[in-house]
C-alpha cells in the first residue's frame, strides 16, 4: 500500500491520501477500498480501514467517517459518531488533536483543512454538485467558528479526476462556471469540461486561505486509484486529516 502522507512537521498538521493497493478488497473493489457503501464485503471494508489507519499510526476506531451526499452540510464532531445512522454531511470539522476526520472519493475532490495554531481541522467532500453548493466555504466557516483564521489555513487537496477528463454538457459547464468561473475547462478531445479541483483552489483563495497544494494524480487516468467515472463499480479512496496531540 501507499499511503501518501504529508506530515507538516512544524504544526503537527497531518494530510494523508491512500491509494488502491494493499487491502483484501476482490475485484472490482481491488484492493483498499474504503467505501462502506459501493457494494462490497462489509468486512472486507472494515479490514481496509483498519490496515489504513494502522499504516498512519491511527486508531481505527477514533476516525471520523462521513454519510456523503453531495450536499453542503457540515458537521462539527468530537470524537465518532455515536449511533448506527451517520448524518448525511460532505464535511466534518473538528477542535479535537489526535481525532481523524476522513473524506471518501472516487474522482471527487478530497479537501483537507487544518489550522494548527487554533487546533482546527476540516475535512470536505468536494465534488461538482457540491463545490457549486459551496461546501468548501461553509466548511471554512465551520471551522472559523471554532476560532480558526484562514490565513493561517493549510490546504491539501487530493486525486481527484482533472479538467481534462472530466467531460461534461455544455449546459452544465455554463451552470457550474457561472457559480465559478476558475472551474470551465476544456477535455483533452476539446469537448465541454468541469476542473472541481481548480474550482476549489479558487474559493479556498477568495476566502482567504494561502498556503494550498494539490495532488498531480488524476484519478481517471491513474490505475491505481479509483475512478468512477472510468469503472463505475468501483472503491472509494480516502484522504485523512488530524493534529498531533499536544
Amino acid at each position: 500500500m501507499t499511503v501518501h502522507h504529508d506530515a507538516i512537521h512544524e504544526s503537527g498538521a497531518h494530510f494523508a491520501f491512500t491509494d488502491r493497493w494493499g487491502g483484501v478488497s476482490a475485484v472490482p473493489y481491488e484492493e483498499l477500498n474504503l467505501g462502506g457503501a459501493v457494494g462490497d464485503d462489509p468486512e472486507a471494508v472494515l479490514t481496509n480501514r483498519a490496515i489504513a489507519a494502522k499504516s498512519l499510526g491511527l486508531d481505527p476506531a477514533h476516525v471520523v467517517w462521513m454519510n456523503q451526499v453531495h450536499g453542503k452540510d457540515v458537521a462539527e464532531v468530537d470524537g465518532p459518531w455515536t449511533t448506527p445512522a451517520v448524518p448525511p454531511v460532505d464535511a466534518t470539522v473538528t477542535a479535537r488533536r489526535g481525532l481523524a476526520l476522513a473524506v471518501l472519493t472516487a474522482d471527487c475532490t478530497p479537501v483537507l483543512l487544518a489550522d494548527p495554531v487554533a487546533g482546527v481541522v476540516g475535512a470536505a467532500h468536494a465534488g461538482r454538485p457540491g463545490m457549486v453548493a459551496g461546501i468548501v466555504p461553509a466548511t471554512v466557516d465551520a471551522m472559523k467558528s471554532l476560532g480558526a483564521d484562514p490565513e493561517r489555513i493549510i490546504a491539501r487537496t487530493g486525486p481527484a479526476v482533472c479538467g481534462r477528463c472530466y467531460e461534461v454538457p455544455e449546459q452544465m459547464r455554463a451552470q457550474v462556471a457561472a457559480v465559478e468561473p476558475a472551474a470551465w475547462s476544456e477535455t483533452s478531445w476539446g469537448t465541454p469540461a468541469v476542473d472541481v479541483t481548480a474550482g476549489v483552489h479558487a474559493q479556498l483563495e477568495a476566502l482567504g486561505v494561502r498556503d494550498r497544494q494539490q495532488s498531480p494524480v488524476c484519478t481517471l487516468e491513474s490505475l491505481d486509484h479509483y475512478s468512477y467515472r472510468r469503472d463505475r463499480t468501483t472503491g472509494r479512496l480516502a484522504g485523512y486529516i488530524w493534529l498531533e496531540e499536544s
